[in-house]
């Protein structure tokens, strides 16, 4: 059996469906149609992968490789999802060595959507890394990872094929872009495949392949996600219930006139699925993901109505499937007459300073302080690094600099004292106090108009995008990755540990 990442490198436009896992055992009613379903998909010739999900939208249900290994032998590539919600490092590294020990090599990185109900109440989410962090983790694990403090060893290399994900489809400057440059970073932490968040805009569709040609990444495969729609899940997006997922008033108002129909809609949403499957396929994506489909006889309507169409009638369903968001930003510019974007950059990214409520004093304060006392070798930072050297604390720092810093930290940035700070590297904003994921290596995809999808804040990375446009250079937002915290250094001095190199930065 060829692997997913052969497959993927053949020509042809590759089909992959989506099996959500379920809660309970798999005796339960649910799980044995989940597994029923995902036989009978294996069995169709055009499938070439079934991805499966980990606690989806955050619920609990049954791990992924317990699906996974009743579908093994049965000759399809099977990708199984791993967020970082419910498991830290180290049980993300035992799931890691679970799945190479199982036999499955297929992994969909996913930061994940914030924990929802569960036994007795609502869980306490994890966090620990993120995406970024999970990639970078898994690549190591590639290589062969180095054990051992005194004696170092290497345990035997895995061979990951890993994924990730992009939500492409925000309506703001300051929540897209930081969303490609994230991208950037995932594939340069080892993700060779991308599958976008759901949305239903042939424009937005068309800006992830502009921004594939713009950055060179030909050889970095992008599928398309195709999700078939329901009466209970229009009105669940439609609600903004599901993190990241839109769908607009005028997308609403034809779901539900298609609704008042007999079918309730149904053929409509089947060939929605499959006209945007054909988008996909005209724009150049490797493949089409197929999630929301729950029955074998739905699965063969979407692919004879997609087998049935022409070469070129993809074009005139992309100015069909127009329902993007009002105002919506986009990266690069659109083509009228088309509905799809050009390879070239929209002039309003390409503005130099563009002030906004987040660029403020603390923020320009903030710059000037770091400057002077964590340059290398330049202000402060001799002296800083001398007096913690000579103290010996277990704080990493002389109690009263330590106290002067937490003080200082907490009225200005509502400081956690984490010990391991990363203020400087999302322009003074701190991830443990405003960020109910923790994210430091760029924004999840679960914003709606900049909110989080938890706090009813704004998104740190759309106010730390604003801050770095207006110094100039946007693309610097993520240098920095990946960051990954070190929870060691709780109750520590960030400062001495910076002077004294312990922190994520020496790293």
């Amino acid at each position: 059996m060829p692997s997913l990442q052969n497959i993927l490198n053949t020509s042809g436009f590759k089909i992959g469906v989506e099996l959500v896992s379920t809660r309970g055992t798999t005796t339960q009613e649910k799980a044995k149609k989940l597994v029923h379903f995902g036989k009978q998909i294996c069995e169709q010739d055009d499938v070439d992968w079934i991805s499966i999900t980990d606690n989806a939208g955050g619920h609990p249900a049954i791990f992924p490789t317990v699906i996974g290994k009743s579908l093994l032998s049965k000759g399809k590539e099977i990708i199984i999802h791993m967020t970082c919600k419910d498991y830290n490092r180290n049980g993300l590294e035992s799931k890691a060595w679970e799945l190479s020990s199982e036999g499955f090599s297929n992994v969909l990185a996913i930061t994940g959507d914030y924990p929802a109900s569960g036994i007795t109440g609502t869980p306490k989410p994890v966090f620990d890394i993120d995406s970024v962090g999970l990639l970078h983790s898994l690549s190591q694990f590639n290589k062969g990872l180095e054990v051992g403090k005194k004696k170092k060893s290497y345990l035997d290399k895995t061979n990951f094929y890993l994924g990730a994900v992009v939500s492409n489809f925000k309506k703001n400057e300051n929540e897209l872009i930081p969303q490609y440059l994230k991208l950037l970073k995932k594939i340069e932490m080892g993700a060779s495949f991308i599958i976008n968040q759901v949305g239903f805009d042939a424009c937005k569709m068309s800006e992830l392949i502009s921004f594939q040609k713009y950055k060179k990444l030909e050889h970095i495969h992008m599928i398309g996600n195709v999700f078939v729609l329901s009466k209970f899940t229009v009105n669940l997006f439609h609600q903004n219930k599901i993190p990241g997922v839109v769908l607009t008033d005028s997308l609403y108002e034809k779901c539900q006139e298609a609704m008042n129909s007999s079918d309730k809609g149904k053929q409509f949403f089947l060939e929605l699925a499959a006209k945007m499957l054909a988008i996909y396929k005209g724009l150049g994506y490797k493949g089409g993901y197929l999630g929301g489909i729950h029955t074998i006889e739905d699965y063969k309507t979407i692919m004879s109505l997609f087998y049935s169409f022409e070469n070129d009638d993809w074009k005139q369903f992309a100015q069909e499937i127009q329902y993007a968001q009002h105002h919506e930003f986009s990266m690069f510019e659109k083509d009228n007459s088309t509905g799809l974007t050009v390879n070239k950059l929209n002039d309003v990214l390409l503005e130099k300073r563009h002030k906004t409520k987040h660029v403020n004093l603390n923020y320009s304060i903030s710059k000037r302080f770091h400057k002077l006392l964590f340059t290398k070798d330049k202000g402060l930072y001799t002296t800083g690094k001398n007096l913690c050297e000579k103290s010996n604390s277990e704080l990493n720092a002389p109690k009263w600099l330590y106290k002067l810093e937490k003080i200082g930290k907490k009225m200005l940035f509502e400081c956690k004292d984490c010990g391991d700070c990363s203020l400087h590297e999302i322009t003074y904003l701190c991830p443990e106090s405003q960020c109910a994921k923790n994210q430091r290596n760029g924004p999840c995809g679960g914003t709606v108009n900049t909110k989080c999808e938890v706090k009813d804040i704004d998104c740190i990375w759309a106010r730390a995008y604003d801050r770095t446009k207006y110094d100039g250079d946007i693309w610097k937002l993520l240098e920095h990755v990946p960051t990954i915290q070190d929870h060691g250094l709780e109750g520590t001095s960030s400062w001495g540990n910076f002077w004294l190199e312990k922190d994520h930065c020496a790293k």
